[in-house]
């Protein structure tokens, strides 16, 4: 009877820790719901009031909504603020294209040097279609729409060619695509086509993630235990190199993305971190300037990750933007 007892109050007290942790965490205290876009199945997640105003989050290359991490969503939620995030499609648990091609990076960065990249199996409007389609899905007029990375430059997509359901934009660690800018470090090169790659076993996916994370990430706010933290639950749901492959074409087939800039109307915050090895300061700089009115951040020590302590930061000049995203300053 007692070792019965001692086995029921142990398994009481496992799970007393599992919904203490649950309840730490927007993500797993959430439901995960499923959308049909035009016949693509897009996973997305819904938090925080529905009658609040909406804040869509946009990921970026390879990458899931749990990379916006658990500072950043419970951030947004304690602010009052409805959190809308997706996994692009290709990414995460949304649709995968199986039946679609997926050439080795280093022969796609070849072709594109010598002016041969052909047409992708989709696009960067594409997967801005996808999430507007989304918000079409969850009756969602306006919404202000904030995308990291390739998440930016889809975010940059929709608030110009549906400025109507854009309330604001706010573009972190993204880029206009335009020629010039400063290229990538070697080491950010290698460190993305080796995830591209993928993994033999789960314990080799987060090995290779917290390797990305570190090699990309803010030298500054590196957070070895968040970050193993992470890409443990990204490992769970699963990782998938072809379709990171096949967004990486869609962004290098977007080309210089100058012009479409120049017709965004909304009100925009352009932040980006000066230790960015992946896209270097200057693509933040080159994207607010081109962008009307655009404000832009540089936050000291930022990489291109959103660590605990990176998140903080973003956050501090994320909110008071949303709250009163009209007074927007000069670059």
């Amino acid at each position: 009877m007692r070792v019965m007892f001692s086995l029921i109050c142990g398994l009481l007290l496992a799970l007393n820790t599992s919904l203490a942790s649950a309840a730490d965490n927007p993500f797993d205290r959430n439901p995960i719901h499923f959308a049909d876009i035009d016949g693509v199945s897009i996973a997305y997640q819904d938090m925080g009031p529905r009658d609040a105003e909406p804040v869509l989050l946009v990921m970026g290359l390879g990458a899931q909504m749990l990379h916006w991490g658990d500072t950043m969503v419970q951030g947004l939620l304690d602010s009052g603020y409805r959190v809308v995030l997706l996994d692009n499609r290709d990414a995460g648990l949304s649709q995968k294209f199986y039946d679609l091609s997926a050439p080795p990076v280093w022969w796609m960065l070849v072709k594109e040097k010598v002016g041969l990249a052909g047409a992708p199996p989709y696009t960067l409007a594409d997967m801005a279609g996808d999430a507007v389609g989304l918000l079409d899905k969850l009756q969602i007029q306006r919404a202000h729409i904030v995308g990291a990375s390739m998440g930016g430059m889809i975010v940059q997509v929709i608030a110009a060619n549906y400025p109507q359901r854009v309330l604001s934009l706010t573009s972190i660690m993204s880029s206009s695509g335009a020629p010039g800018l400063p290229e990538s470090k070697p080491e950010a090169i290698e460190a993305l086509a080796s995830a591209a790659r993928g993994a033999d076993s789960r314990a080799e996916r987060i090995a290779n993630g917290i390797r990305v994370s570190r090699t990309i990430g803010s030298p500054r706010y590196f957070d070895e235990a968040a970050a193993h933290n992470l890409t443990e639950r990204v490992a769970n749901r699963g990782s998938y190199g072809p379709g990171m492959v096949r967004q990486l074409e869609a962004i290098m087939a977007s080309g210089d993305r100058s012009p479409l800039l120049a017709k965004i109307t909304a009100p925009t915050l352009v932040v980006h971190g000066e230790a960015d090895p992946l896209l270097p300061l200057a693509h933040g700089r080159d994207t607010a300037k081109k962008i009307a009115g655009a404000r832009f951040v540089a936050i000291a020590g930022m990489g291109h990750g959103l660590e605990p302590h990176t998140s903080e930061l973003v956050l501090k000049e994320l909110l008071p933007f949303l709250h009163a995203p009209q007074q927007v300053g000069a670059h």
